[in-house]
């Protein structure tokens, strides 16, 4: 099921942006004219991905620093082991579409 969930000139370039759809929490992230969409819980333990930093490609978890990357979800350090949901982007006529699972 693909939702469009905002034009892409709303989006701040070089943070994270909370949206719910439904009951999934998605974690955007605008790149210039490329955004990366994740699960937005941290992995290791109950934080907002959507409030991290960005540093080359990876976002920051804010509560114990484990950066994951915005393409694939793996965390790149400990403390955080396993990967957060990735979805599906799409940037068309200037709005950004998720891609998700039919519920």
């Amino acid at each position: 099921m693909e939702v469009k969930v905002a034009p892409l000139d709303q989006l701040p370039d070089g943070r994270g942006v909370l949206v719910e759809i439904g009951e999934t929490e998605i974690a955007l992230f605008r790149i210039g004219d490329e955004v990366h969409a994740l699960g937005n819980q941290c992995s290791h333990a109950k934080a907002s991905l959507s409030e991290g930093e960005i540093f080359d490609g990876e976002v920051e978890c804010p509560r114990h620093g484990s950066p994951f990357d915005l393409v694939t979800g793996e965390p790149q350090t400990l403390p955080a082991t396993a990967p957060v949901p990735v979805f599906p982007v799409a940037v068309r006529d200037g709005d950004v579409y998720l891609e998700l699972e039919a519920p």
